[in-house]
């Protein structure tokens, strides 16, 4: 099993009401039409994962974690690595309920969408002095 650990910040445009994304940025705007967005200002983009953490996502058998905290509240999305993953877009990440791949998606095949994420969770994320923890974790065989 491997980890990564990063922060990022809430805003007052989260909206977490897209249905099968949910999404990360290093940007620092937002507007009311990035409802899969629920947090930005993120210390890294997708590109930035360390190699060995890519590495075990582009497994076949690899199950992917994201672990995203605020005070208390936390949520776990769980989904699927693939080969094709090329985790090499600069400044978001994006779990996907779908299949669909691109250079922002880190995992496929996700159980939570933004819309399914706890509500109390979203309430603080709409604040934009929210820190956000987020973990990324890795098991693969």
């Amino acid at each position: 099993m491997l980890s990564f650990t990063f922060y990022a910040r809430g805003h007052y445009n989260i909206l977490a009401t897209h249905k099968t994304t949910l999404e990360i940025t290093k940007e620092s705007h937002l507007t009311r039409r990035g409802d899969c967005i629920i947090a930005v200002n993120s210390e890294c983009g997708i590109k930035d994962i360390p190699n060995d953490i890519k590495k075990a996502i582009r497994k076949r058998d690899s199950i992917v974690k994201m672990i995203i905290k605020v005070g208390d509240i936390f949520e776990t999305i769980k989904g699927f690595g693939h080969p094709d993953l090329s985790l090499s877009h600069p400044t978001d990440i994006v779990c996907r309920k779908s299949t669909y791949i691109c250079p922002r998606t880190l995992m496929i095949k996700a159980d939570k969408a933004a819309i399914d994420l706890n509500r109390g969770l979203i309430k603080m994320l709409k604040n934009p002095k929210v820190t956000v923890k987020i973990t990324i974790i890795v098991e693969s065989s």
